[in-house]
């Protein structure tokens, strides 16, 4: 605090605190609609400091909005994005301002105050395809969900490379556009090999529905794949129960963690099926699981004791109080299922960090515990058959991966070193 003295009368200089308070309960153009949209948080069960601080934040963009001279009626979800990253964002803050700006933008929208930006021509018929390619993957390639949102993605992304704002024309499409986009989306992206894959069979619909007068699908070349360039990835049995020993006693979310990794670990479950499981996936009196697996496929595995656990006192102690009837959802509100594997992947990485082991590569996939669960089964004397009805392959191909890691089976089968003199 302050003091002056001039002329014999005192001053009281404000604070940095005070004029902090001052400007927070300034009114800002949003205001009138701050209720609304907490209540919105509300009803999906975020908690009450939760959007308070969410309230904060958007009070903030207020002011930004104030100085830019725009009005709610006038923001679009673009403009508050772009208003949303002039929002400084405290140390710590988990979610973004620019992300929570663009959905007050559409929480404005849907109560009437803003109007959605109209679509141009382009953006319409670009619109109706996709939607168009979207049914043909779900009824008839039958492609999972996520899949599908990939093989869109990848699509709008090649449409947008070759025509831009402009209207699109399946017919101008030229081999040389779809090999300069895959050149383009490698040059930037670390890893991504499926992205060929994804424009062929966008190209491959295109020719059916008589779009282009040539199957571009063709031209795209195939991504080399170096089937015996390492082995898998794998931990050792010392390994795993060390991860999962850290993970169970995660006095946080210990409880979900654990079991997602333990169905792993035993029954060999990808990602992708674990996220997937619902609570009537379970029969408790059989203790059987049903496995929504690749290709819409459903097996039913038996549960052991350790597994019917692990997931009893996840469903007891951390389940929020979700809606939905997928087994996993998120410990924050609203406690919605997860998007995909990538959970997973944070979880692995975060416990072998914790565990003070190395992953054998800078990468740690979902499919380490898939691969530590052959590669003991391998060790312990299991046929490549065996090993291969435990992880449900549909090809012996999937399971030869394998062969490798049996050590005693290949000494069986090597062939005398060649030397000078007779062979040693």
């Amino acid at each position: 605090m302050i003091v002056l003295r001039p002329f014999g009368i005192i001053f009281v200089a404000p604070t940095t605190w005070s004029t902090k308070i001052m400007s927070e309960n300034l009114e800002t153009c949003v205001d009138p609609y701050l209720a609304s949209f907490g209540e919105s948080f509300a009803v999906a069960n975020y908690k009450a400091a939760t959007i308070k601080s969410y309230r904060s934040i958007i009070r903030k963009l207020g002011q930004v909005m104030d100085a830019e001279g725009i009005e709610p009626s006038a923001l679009t979800l673009n403009q508050a994005e772009r208003l949303g990253r002039m929002v400084p964002r405290k140390h710590g803050q988990t979610v973004c301002p620019h992300n929570l700006a663009r959905r007050f933008a559409g929480h404005l929208i849907d109560i009437g105050v803003a109007q959605p930006v109209p679509l141009t021509e382009a953006r319409i018929a670009r619109a109706a395809l996709l939607a168009n390619f979207e049914t043909y993957l779900v009824k008839q390639r039958g492609l999972s969900q996520r899949t599908i949102y990939h093989t869109l993605r990848f699509a709008d992304r090649f449409l947008n490379h070759r025509f831009g704002e402009t209207m699109v024309d399946p017919g101008r499409l030229r081999p040389a556009d779809a090999i300069g986009f895959i050149e383009h989306v490698l040059a930037g992206a670390r890893r991504d090999k499926t992205i060929a894959t994804h424009v062929r069979i966008f190209l491959q619909y295109l020719f059916g529905r008589g779009a282009t007068a040539t199957n571009l699908a063709l031209s795209v070349p195939k991504t080399a794949k170096r089937w015996g360039a390492r082995l898998p990835r794998h931990l050792s049995p010392d390994g795993v129960e060390a991860v999962l020993a850290s993970v169970r006693d995660n006095q946080r979310h210990g409880a979900r963690d654990y079991a997602m990794l333990l169905l792993m670990a035993r029954l060999g479950l990808r990602a992708a099926e674990v996220i997937a499981i619902q609570l009537d996936d379970i029969d408790w009196r059989a203790g059987e699981l049903l496995v929504r697996g690749k290709g819409k496929l459903h097996d039913r595995l038996p549960i052991t004791v350790e597994v019917g656990d692990a997931l009893s006192r996840y469903l007891r102690e951390e389940r929020g109080p979700a809606t939905c009837r997928t087994m996993f959802v998120t410990h924050r509100a609203p406690h919605r299922p997860f998007k995909d594997g990538q959970i997973v992947n944070a979880i692995l990485k975060d416990a072998l960090k914790a565990t003070g082991q190395k992953p054998v590569t800078p990468y740690v996939g979902s499919h380490l515990l898939r691969h530590s669960l052959a590669t003991r089964l391998v060790n312990t004397g299991a046929s490549l058959d065996e090993v291969g009805d435990v992880l449900r392959h549909r090809s012996r191909s999937s399971t030869m991966i394998y062969a490798r890691l049996d050590i005693d089976g290949l000494r069986s089968i090597a062939q005398p070193w060649p030397a000078a003199g007779g062979a040693q």
